[in-house]
């Protein structure tokens, strides 16, 4: 299973490259080890073993339920979509504020997105669950993905006109993803701590970032 510190130190990652808006998220820090000495029983015959801090920190790790796997799974096509979306700034935007936010949320989405597939292989778990229907329908997509009709729109603007539409697109975009944290919540997932742990990052980055575009949207207007 992938470990708390694989997920802090990647969210680290897209704590510092904040720096490229001149804002800094607070980053998460992982929970102490125990320092108290636990010890294992040895069977007949055998010695008895001091367990290790981690292994102490293991034996009280929630499991991942079903409601994780699907968040992760769905999580990785919704980081996807924002990075197809970020990938048309550079051609079509001179503004270097939009840009170096652009930058920003690429770092971070690809890293996490990098978490998620790594979860997902330590977990024994497909990418994809090749047996099971979609959850999210044309007619119920995932909250705050764009239609293909908007992607398309959002492909086809420029200048000015595209600032601010990709403002508006990311900002519907990011409020899905705090969405879709609170569907886990809801369904009993995100327990487990190291879907706890970005469930948490995402909630903080995500709003961070909404914060930050409707205040460069607001400018634009």
């Amino acid at each position: 299973m992938a470990t708390p510190a694989r997920l802090v130190a990647a969210s680290a990652v897209a704590a510092l490259a904040f720096a490229l808006v001149g804002c800094t998220p607070g980053v998460e820090e992982a929970l102490p080890m125990p320092t108290t000495p636990v010890v294992q029983l040895g069977a007949p015959g055998q010695p008895n073993r001091t367990l290790s801090p981690e292994e102490v920190a293991a034996l009280d790790s929630p499991e991942k339920t079903e409601a994780d796997v699907t968040f992760v799974r769905h999580m990785l096509e919704h980081h996807a979509q924002a990075i197809v979306m970020i990938g048309y700034v550079e051609d079509r935007s001179d503004d270097d504020d939009i840009r170096l936010l652009a930058e920003r949320m690429r770092l971070s989405q690809e890293a996490e997105s990098d978490q998620f597939a790594a979860w997902l292989q330590d977990n024994g778990e497909l990418l994809r669950d090749p047996d099971a229907e979609h959850a999210h329908t044309a007619a119920a997509p995932m909250p705050g993905m764009l239609t293909d009709a908007e992607l398309a729109e959002l492909e086809a603007a420029e200048g000015d006109g595209f600032d601010r539409l990709f403002l508006t697109s990311m900002t519907k975009h990011h409020e899905g993803a705090i969405v879709m944290v609170e569907e886990l919540r809801a369904a009993g997932g995100g327990n487990e701590v190291d879907i706890d742990t970005i469930a948490k990052h995402i909630e903080a980055d995500q709003q961070i970032e909404i914060t930050r575009m409707q205040t460069m949207l607001a400018e634009r207007s």
